[in-house]
């Protein structure tokens, strides 16, 4: 009985990240400012690692947590880039 509340609670998790992943991308597109669409970006890369750890937990598979690992990184790190270039206009000094 458990077992079938995990899955269904795991369906709804990934159907509630993917809609918040098409919000983000509909903010992304249709920001009115620069800051918006920077800010959506960094919670689309967000929700893309909730969406790879709620798959590995469904899958079973250790290979979508490093994935989600390396997301996040990648996520932080373009997030901070991008916010210099946007403040300062340049990434290095």
């Amino acid at each position: 009985m458990s077992l079938n509340v995990l899955d269904w609670a795991l369906n709804i998790a990934l159907a509630a990240v993917a809609l918040a992943m098409l919000a983000c991308g509909w903010r992304l597109l249709r920001g009115p400012t620069l800051p918006d669409r920077i800010l959506a970006l960094d919670t689309l890369t967000i929700n893309a690692v909730a969406l790879a750890v709620l798959y590995g937990l469904q899958a079973g598979s250790a290979l979508a947590f490093e994935a989600a690992l390396i997301v996040a990184l990648l996520g932080f790190v373009s997030t901070v880039a991008l916010a210099r270039f946007v403040t300062r206009g340049d990434v290095m000094e």
